[in-house]
């Protein structure tokens, strides 16, 4: 489940594929556009477009408030795109939170799940390669974060993480894929070992959700977040899958809307979950979005859209090697499709720059990864990351411009 290069590749026609992703036409400093920023966000396929444009056209209401023929319709596509989630990855719907994002729903279960419950001097266990999203909310929230340490080539050191499993432990976080690195870490170890310990789970699936399949029956995580722009689908939307116990025992982080039973100056109530969660108007365009991206991706097959980009991976990695003093930072045997890499004498911000010039679009910087920048003694990598509509061109028009840099700076 957790290894893309198990999945015998598929041939895709990436040709036809490209086809339904508009913004891919266009040109970047007179040359054609390769998009490899991928890990920051994903460009979105005519159909989430048209989902996007049919809901505001067709049936733009506010939802669950109104018994108008356009609320109806609003409600019926918002709550129908719960449905869709929850089949995605294999939950319950009623444990299918709707948030802005990965970064809220962790937040949200920092608040309200684990403030409530800790004492001075409890802890957090995550990992040397966390977002910072992964780790700031458990800070905020009282804990003490502390990160099992990361390997020369960016694997977990699951031996060291096992031994600071302690009674302190409150929690683990942990990020199912790298965004730095693309280490795909072993989650369904990492949770059975945390459950036989009476430690709840969360994972942080924002690199996961479009290039693994999810089943969060299957791995019995706790708690699992995801964003959906990153899946080809709208921005500023996201999701929170929670076990059912913890959201009926969690208490609301935000006040107002749907989130209410009853209101009374003496007191409030409660919605019944998941909508004790989810306060004010929501986005139901977002939410439309990504049920629409879901359905696009799904009909590709998530399996044999990560064989491609394993398939790319590997091409990336050998051609990148050939490119003097090119150094790639993370290269874990089990790893998704992520090239974070430094070069010397070039600052990656230069690198970033001149790949601009040649229509490559890559990330530079440090990737909210600021401890993990530390550990491998970087102030930052240049970083390309590789979605379902990538191809080897983009690969060499990427290789082509690094010799430029090579030049330049060698």
């Amino acid at each position: 489940m957790e290894k893309p290069g198990d999945v015998a590749p598929a041939t895709l026609d990436l040709q036809a594929i490209r086809a339904q992703f508009p913004i891919l036409a266009e040109r970047v400093r007179g040359k054609r556009l390769a998009y490899l920023d991928n890990a920051a966000t994903t460009q979105k396929p005519e159909a989430v477009l048209q989902a996007l444009d049919h809901y505001y056209r067709t049936s733009n209401a506010n939802v669950h408030r109104a018994v108008h023929e356009l609320a109806e319709r609003a409600t019926t596509a918002y709550e129908g795109a719960r449905d869709r989630i929850a089949a995605f990855i294999e939950a319950p719907r009623e444990q299918i939170v709707f948030t802005r994002g990965t970064t809220e729903g962790i937040n949200l279960v920092a608040r309200s799940f684990l403030q409530p419950r800790i004492q001075p001097g409890d802890e957090v266990l995550v990992t040397g390669m966390e977002h910072h999203s992964d780790i700031v909310p458990w800070q905020l929230a009282g804990a003490r974060t502390v990160a099992a340490p990361v390997l020369d080539d960016g694997s977990l050191d699951f031996d060291a993480w096992l031994k600071l499993l302690s009674p302190r432990t409150k929690l683990v976080a942990v990020a199912q894929i790298s965004n730095s690195l693309g280490t795909i870490n072993p989650i369904a170890d990492i949770i059975r070992e945390a459950h036989a310990r009476g430690i709840p789970v969360l994972v942080d699936g924002a690199q996961g959700i479009a290039h693994l399949p999810v089943d969060v029956k299957a791995l019995d995580v706790d708690f699992y977040a995801f964003s959906s722009h990153k899946l080809y689908g709208p921005t500023g939307f996201g999701v929170l899958y929670a076990k059912r116990e913890h959201l009926e025992a969690m208490e609301p982080w935000q006040g107002g809307g749907d989130m209410i039973r009853t209101v009374a100056f003496e007191g409030s109530t409660w919605n019944e979950v998941p909508y004790k969660f989810e306060a004010g108007t929501p986005d139901m365009a977002g939410a439309i979005g990504c049920a629409a991206a879901i359905d696009w991706l799904d009909a590709i097959g998530v399996e044999a859209a990560a064989a491609h980009e394993h398939a790319l991976l590997e091409y990336g990695t050998q051609r990148m090697a050939e490119v003097p003093g090119l150094r790639i930072i993370g290269t874990a045997p089990h790893k998704a499709g992520i090239l974070s890499f430094v070069m010397d004498g070039a600052h990656p911000q230069d690198i970033g720059s001149i790949l601009d010039m040649e229509g490559v679009a890559i990330r530079t910087g440090h990737h909210c990864t600021m401890p993990l920048m530390e550990r491998f003694g970087v102030p930052a990598t240049a970083r390309a990351s590789l979605a379902i509509y990538n191809g080897e061109d983009d690969i060499d028009q990427l290789v082509a411009a690094l010799h430029k840099v090579r030049r330049l700076f060698g």
